[in-house]
């Protein structure tokens, strides 16, 4: 019955060690941040920075188009709905904007409509706090492209289901957060 004992001890210690890395996995499965937990909607686009200076002119290019990180001028997003620069467009992203590019006219009200749900009306207090998303209108553009801070998801139309998933994933989650 001694040498029992030992055993005992041993398989009690073992699953108790194993208990605890279980409960490590598990809580860090549930940790919010972005930093250290790549996972998400979207495709995890390469971090090209966020350094604030003009894009160099020769020899750079951005990992996607539209751009998700890199080099840009510091330039807060203006209005709900129009043309952004790129400059306008990494700066949101790094404060935590969402942007939603597209360019078939027609989608506008849908978009809007998604945007004002997620976040309310547009301003530039809110897109300079990272709280804003924002309609991109590019003539021509093929689809819909939802775009945050080293993200990008493209969708074929408004109604796609996983641009509100999209949205709540991301928005505020800039360079930093």
């Amino acid at each position: 019955m001694r040498a029992r004992r030992p055993a005992i001890a041993v398989a009690a210690a073992l699953a108790a060690i194993l208990a605890i890395a279980g409960l490590v996995v598990i809580l860090a499965a549930h940790d919010s941040s972005t930093v250290h937990h790549p996972s998400g909607p979207g495709i995890r686009e390469p971090d090209q920075g966020a350094r604030h200076v003009r894009a160099p002119a020769a020899g750079f290019h951005y990992a996607s188009d539209p751009p998700t990180s890199g080099p840009h001028v510091p330039i807060v997003p203006r209005a709900e709905d129009g043309q952004l620069s790129t400059d306008q467009l990494l700066e949101g992203l790094e404060l935590g904007d969402v942007v939603i590019r597209y360019g078939d006219p027609t989608a506008r009200a849908a978009l809007v409509a998604l945007a004002q749900r997620a976040a309310g009306r547009f301003s530039r207090a809110l897109s300079a706090s990272g709280q804003a998303v924002i309609l991109d209108r590019r003539p021509g553009w093929p689809g819909i492209t939802a775009v945050a801070w080293r993200r990008l998801l493209r969708a074929s139309s408004p109604a796609d289901t996983r641009l509100p998933a999209f949205v709540e994933a991301w928005l505020g989650r800039g360079a930093t957060r």
